[in-house]
């Protein structure tokens, strides 16, 4: 194989992989800016409620304003990707200490994972931790970041 036919490999296999990396964010942020949306709608009077059982301040229940809302627009867009991708992560994280910790090692009806959302939104926020946001975002590939 020429230099140059491995060049344009090289370039191909890159753009695939800023695809994948759009999908990706695409996914991961659409799907939990929903979750946001609906807390921006109806409140959050159960997350606050679930924090004050547990002994904690019930203003840190606004933070799953930054977690669900702002967190999800900085994946879409493609700006401080990763620092958004670290923000959801441990949102996941929060979200199954404070309301899930009792489905942890539970299977639902179909034999799947009860936490399967929280885990596939964790993973692949780590994921995104680890990739970046890739060529197609407003940050592009420069930035430690994104």
């Amino acid at each position: 194989m020429s230099t140059e036919t491995q060049a344009m490999d090289a370039a191909t296999l890159s753009r695939y992989d800023d695809l994948g990396k759009l999908v990706l964010r695409l996914a991961l942020g659409l799907m939990l800016l929903l979750h946001g949306i609906a807390k921006l709608v109806g409140g959050i009077g159960f997350v606050t409620g679930a924090l004050q059982k547990m002994g904690l301040p019930e203003a840190i229940g606004y933070l799953v304003y930054v977690g669900e809302v702002i967190a999800p627009l900085f994946v879409v867009f493609g700006l401080w990707t990763r620092l958004g991708a670290l923000i959801i992560a441990g949102n996941m994280i929060v979200a199954v200490l404070l309301v899930h910790t009792a489905q942890f090692f539970a299977l639902n009806a179909t034999g799947g994972w009860e936490l399967e959302l929280q885990g596939m939104f964790f993973f692949a926020a780590v994921a995104l931790v680890l990739l970046g946001a890739g060529r197609y975002s407003i940050g592009g590939r420069a930035g430690r970041w994104n």
